[in-house]
């Protein structure tokens, strides 16, 4: 183990090289933290240092995936800054909701919700059809912007996998996005209730900096990978990956529930 390091370098490079997976993964379809959260538990992080770490590493690589897709002309700046501010409302209010509600009952509100978005994505095959701005005219498009922000940021806030996922099939099924711009609005809406709970988690000094700065640099390694094939192939990588999440998702709450 190096003198600045709290962990050893397998370790660390274990969890460099996942957590720049999670975030290849997190950049295109959301649900990173499936993947980064087993990561940082397995190298013996205890888990305030865990959700720490793994905001802080998540809020980095959102960061520039989130800026590749605006330059891309991949995402509706107004649109997104309603649903960002809406959700970093939301993520905070829920966050100390979550105190109010047993770990059981919120198992299964997401074991419910789970079934329901992998149907949406199977069944509704506009999801991946062209763009429907129908759905999002006048003042309707800014109420569900800011709905869709608040609902989406206060599940980040009190259950956290999935959030990106979501906030995608939000976008297409009730504003009528094509999933492409759907996922750079989804980013920058994950990018506000990310940076929510890093803004909690520095300030109650729950974040080891030598261990999640290093994953931060693959993390937004992963990012930029991710939204540059999200970008390129649009709904044929996109939709694939939503569901490899829901099935991740899923698989690890029925783990969790049969424990």
């Amino acid at each position: 183990m190096l003198d600045w390091l709290p962990l050893s370098l397998p370790a660390m490079l274990f969890l460099c090289a996942m957590v720049g997976f999670a975030g290849f993964v997190d950049s295109a379809a959301g649900g990173g933290g499936l993947i980064a959260i087993p990561a940082y538990m397995a190298v013996g992080l205890p888990m305030h240092f865990v959700y720490g770490c793994n905001k802080l590493s998540s809020a980095v690589g959102t960061t520039f995936s989130t800026a590749r897709f605006f330059r891309s002309g991949a995402l509706e700046l107004q649109v997104a800054l309603a649903a960002a501010a809406a959700s970093f409302a939301g993520s905070a209010l829920a966050s100390r909701a979550v105190l109010l509600l047993p770990d059981a009952a919120l198992k299964l509100i997401l074991l419910v919700m789970l079934p329901v978005a992998a149907v949406l994505i199977l069944v509704r095959r506009d999801l991946a059809g062209p763009d429907r701005p129908a759905l999002r005219t006048g003042r309707k498009k800014w109420l569900l912007a800011a709905g869709i922000g608040f609902f989406i940021g206060g599940y980040d806030g009190l259950i956290g996998p999935g959030t990106g996922t979501f906030a995608i099939l939000a976008f297409c099924v009730l504003m009528g996005y094509d999933l492409r711009s759907a996922s750079g609005n989804a980013k920058l809406l994950n990018l506000a209730s990310n940076y929510a709970s890093v803004i909690t988690m520095v300030a109650a000094g729950k974040v080891l900096w030598a261990v999640a700065l290093p994953a931060a640099v693959f993390g937004i390694a992963g990012h930029l990978l991710g939204s540059g094939m999200a970008l390129k192939k649009g709904a044929r990588f996109i939709r694939p990956m939503m569901l490899c999440v829901l099935a991740l998702l899923l698989a690890d709450l029925v783990v969790e529930l049969l424990a």
